[in-house]
């Protein structure tokens, strides 16, 4: 009877009702009041099932800077030194070349405060040792010139002497020749006058005249061999004259040569000695400057990692963390490795920072409140230590009455939660997604990119 409708004659009142037929009657209309409100909440669940939901891919992480000079930064000195004078302090704002600390010197080498005219001194006389070795090879240089015109006329000389000798040498065996072919006849004519003055044709007078005549040419004959021989011989001395001139002039040249490689190498030496005084008093004009430690880039001071006066710090120590002042913000965000392949470059995302109220839904961004646009710019291609990627999300233009810009109180350090939208589906298939653990899907395959 629970499950039939009861109806009422029009002549039956409530009033004529009995007390268990009225609790019959109320426990029937709630009956179905309970069915009607389990019918729409089905109803409405099932049209909720079908609404559209977008695919997100949360993270979180840091509100950092995307170019690295925008980063904190250390602040070294490039030399060692004593803390002399702190001219900032904590927190305060520096301007690019304005001076953070001063500090003294500490190496021994530099402690002369006339080092800079020591080192003008020296380098005054090396380049006067570097023009006395030019000098010095303009000598030599004249020198050999002077050896080689000077051999070239004693060579001359010695030469027409020899010419001379052996021309001499040809007269005297001309003349040995005709001597001793006058010599020969003269002994054929005595032989015939010997045999004449047997014979009775000449006289004893006329005989010994011929004797006494050969004798004269054997003596000629003598005279002509000694004077040839001596010819000779001074032609082998010419020869000899000739061959000391040329090892004179050789011994001569090759020590004017080994001088004029002394100098020269004496002048290498010594502009090799120039170079490295100009070195040491460029480094040392530039160490000057470096006795103040200046701010590379406007910004804060963050903090001194070094503290006091007349402390000693080393060459290339920190001192001091500098935060750039305008630094170009981005969202440091890490997500799981399945999400990885479906973030594309250049793909949406909402923020959420840390110190800022916001109410954010995941399937429904553009209702979300509190939250700011931004836009992937970086994905790493290799995972951070704790297996996560990660992405930076850098801010995009603000949509007039739609977007804000974000807050000019950001800090990097910050925390920061986001969510990289990804494309629309059914709030069934994502609640089916949810329960099976599958990664968003896309309408198309995500295409590496290039351009960047």
């Amino acid at each position: 009877m629970g499950n039939k409708k009861l109806i009422l004659p029009k002549t039956i009142s409530w009033e004529n009702l009995s007390a268990e037929g009225r609790k019959q009657l109320l426990r029937n209309k709630g009956a179905i009041m309970l069915g009607r409100i389990l019918l729409g909440a089905t109803i409405v669940f099932v049209s909720i099932l079908f609404l559209p939901w977008r695919q997100t891919i949360p993270g979180r992480g840091t509100v950092t800077a995307l170019r690295p000079q925008d980063r904190p930064q250390t602040v070294q000195n490039q030399i060692g030194g004593r803390i002399e004078r702190w001219a900032v302090q904590e927190g305060e704002e520096v301007q690019k070349g304005d001076t953070i600390l001063v500090i003294s010197e500490t190496t021994q080498s530099y402690f002369d405060p006339e080092l800079p005219q020591r080192l003008e001194e020296q380098l005054f006389a090396k380049r006067n040792s570097e023009e006395a070795a030019d000098q010095k090879m303009t000598a030599t240089k004249a020198q050999i010139d002077a050896l080689t015109a000077g051999l070239r006329y004693q060579l001359e000389a010695a030469k027409n002497k020899v010419t001379q000798s052996r021309n001499l040498v040809k007269i005297d065996s001309a003349d040995l020749v005709a001597i001793e072919s006058f010599y020969e006849t003269s002994k054929v004519r005595v032989e015939r006058y010997e045999q004449g003055y047997e014979n009775g044709l000449f006289s004893l007078t006329d005989i010994e005249t011929r004797r006494l005549n050969l004798q004269n040419d054997q003596a000629k004959v003598v005279s002509a061999q000694n004077k040839l021989t001596n010819s000779r011989q001074n032609l082998v001395n010419a020869i000899i004259d000739l061959d000391n001139i040329r090892a004179k002039y050789n011994e001569s040249l090759a020590k004017a040569q080994s001088d004029l490689s002394s100098a020269f190498s004496s002048k290498a030496s010594v502009q090799g000695d120039i170079a490295k005084l100009r070195n040491e008093i460029a480094n040392f004009d530039v160490r000057r400057g470096l006795y103040v430690v200046r701010a590379p880039q406007s910004g804060y001071v963050v903090k001194t990692l070094k503290a006091g006066i007349g402390e000693n710090i080393k060459e290339g120590e920190s001192i001091a963390t500098l935060q750039p002042k305008t630094p170009l913000m981005a969202a440091e965000l890490y997500v799981d490795a399945i999400d990885v392949p479906l973030i594309l470059h250049e793909s949406d995302a909402r923020l959420q920072f840390e110190g800022w109220p916001s109410v954010q839904f995941s399937g429904w961004p553009a209702v979300a409140v509190g939250t700011f646009a931004g836009k992937v710019t970086v994905i790493d291609k290799v995972s951070s230590p704790n297996g996560k990627y990660r992405i930076l999300v850098r801010p995009t233009l603000p949509v007039p009455d739609k977007d804000e810009p974000w807050p000019e109180q950001l800090r990097l350090g910050s925390g920061v939660f986001g969510r990289v939208i990804l494309e629309g589906v059914p709030l069934w298939y994502e609640i089916w997604r949810q329960l099976n653990g599958f990664p968003p899907s896309l309408e198309k395959e995500p295409k590496e990119e290039t351009g960047k």
